[in-house]
């Protein structure tokens, strides 16, 4: 695989990574109600769910993941219902200027397993990489070496961009120091969360 079709794909993905969808909100709404810190947890559960499906691209398994139909439409009601949580328990909170994080934190492995679960909730993922992926390269042709590439293109490019967004909602949140402001902040953060589950429990 040259190098072009390498910084190529790297691009085309940044500009799909960026585009608002249900990972990127909830990611926001996650900085908003926990902070950076916490948030890259949850960053790293929605890039692993792309490296599974970028890999079963690659190596042909699309047939045995839609045929795992029922683990995945599981995993999306869960992962759905698990947001909507979430949201609801940001919306209940009642932070104080004082203290911007009073709202009591998930364990990390929660935390993880929630971004897991949009990704791996959503299998037409897989799809979108088998369309997307020979744009760029031939998948038939890749080494090892090209694979772990393409790999560490998609953890570098969508990691980062979802962390500067988690970064920004994160900053923005310690603008605010007045209760009532931050009470704002809290309800557009939980409904937001409960959006983005709401979409994943709701796409067919």
């Amino acid at each position: 695989m040259s190098l072009l079709s390498l910084l190529s794909f790297g691009l085309a993905m940044f500009v799909l990574a960026v585009s608002p969808g249900p990972g990127v909100f909830a990611t926001i709404a996650r900085a908003l109600a926990s902070g950076f810190a916490s948030t890259l947890i949850f960053i790293a559960g929605i890039v692993l769910g792309d490296i599974i499906f970028l890999l079963a691209a690659i190596y042909g398994l699309s047939t045995i993941a839609m045929y795992m139909g029922e683990v995945f439409i599981a995993v999306k009601y869960l992962g759905g219902a698990y947001l909507i949580y979430l949201g609801y328990t940001i919306l209940r909170s009642h932070a104080k200027a004082a203290n911007i994080h009073a709202l009591r934190e998930p364990s990390k492995k929660a935390n993880f397993l929630s971004g897991l679960s949009i990704t791996l909730g959503n299998p037409k993922v897989i799809l979108f990489y088998l369309g997307f992926l020979p744009t760029f390269m031939d998948l038939k042709a890749l080494t090892l070496s090209d694979v772990m590439m393409v790999g560490s293109v998609v953890i570098g490019v969508l990691f980062s961009v979802m962390a500067v967004y988690a970064y920004v909602a994160s900053r923005a949140k310690h603008l605010f120091q007045s209760p009532q402001a931050i009470r704002k902040l809290d309800i557009g953060a939980g409904s937001v969360m409960m959006g983005a589950g709401a979409y994943l429990i709701a796409k067919p």
